[in-house]
């Protein structure tokens, strides 16, 4: 589970953080994108 708040204590540890619940967010929201075929 993603939490709103960092809990690492220093700031190199926190970027790591921020950056991975970024990707984890990111995947999430490309498995809900539909796919879009182009029609002739």
């Amino acid at each position: 589970m993603l939490s709103p708040k960092l809990t690492l204590p220093d700031y190199t540890a926190q970027v790591g953080e921020a950056l991975v619940n970024v990707q984890a967010i990111n995947k999430v929201i490309k498995l809900g994108m539909p796919v879009r075929y182009q029609t002739n």
